[in-house]
């Protein structure tokens, strides 16, 4: 579960949200939250799917069973995909050149 505990801290943090906030959106209270990122306890499977749902992730990603964040588009239209997609190689070439 270390990599669970890391990458949603680490998803947390990216969306700016302190842990009282996530706790908020969660329907759960801080201390949960801090025993998730502190591996002291383990989240059900109810857990995970709210976490990749505020996140954005698979549950696999959440876990460690993906490298990779994985983006649902399956809401968006072809042209948004296509605009999604030229984003992020812009971005991609961006950081390769620093």
């Amino acid at each position: 579960m270390d990599n669970f505990a890391k990458r949603m801290k680490m998803l947390r943090k990216q969306m700016g949200l302190n842990q009282t906030q996530l706790a908020e959106r969660m329907g759960t209270s801080k201390s949960m939250i801090s025993y998730y990122e502190n591996q002291d306890r383990s989240p059900s499977p109810e857990i995970l799917i709210k976490l990749s749902t505020i996140f954005h992730v698979s549950t696999d990603y959440l876990l460690g069973l993906e490298s990779e964040q994985v983006l649902k588009v399956s809401n968006l239209s072809e042209d948004d995909i296509e605009f999604v997609k030229l984003t992020i190689e812009k971005l991609s070439k961006k950081d390769n050149k620093q």
